[in-house]
């Protein structure tokens, strides 16, 4: 699936099941909620916690809904999420391609 057809097809979930978008602001709050989730996850995976009962390790699915959140965000503010990763891939290129090459701290 393209980001172009992600956006469609969140956009047609959203029209069809979703009744409406949430506004802005409170997608916002949803994303910060599905990136603690995430954290969370990775904290009991890779960090010194361990998970609870009941809680699930499941980070593939944690990070689809921070996905499914910017995207709602992306669809109700208009951004081409395909051109701004284009554009941003070519400004971390541009700035960075010769930093990480050269960080000895990456190179031990």
């Amino acid at each position: 699936m393209t980001l172009e057809e992600m956006q469609q097809q969140v956009d047609q979930w959203i029209k069809t099941y979703g009744v409406r978008y949430f506004s802005e602001l409170t997608n916002m709050a949803v994303l910060t909620e599905e990136v603690g989730e995430l954290a969370r996850c990775m904290a009991r995976k890779y960090g010194d916690q361990s998970f609870k009962a009941g809680e699930k390790d499941d980070m593939a699915d944690e990070m689809a809904d921070v996905l499914w959140v910017l995207t709602c965000l992306a669809n109700q503010t208009g951004v081409d999420l395909t051109e701004a990763m284009r554009r941003n891939i070519e400004k971390k290129t541009n700035r960075d391609k010769d930093r990480h090459l050269n960080n000895p701290k990456l190179n031990s």
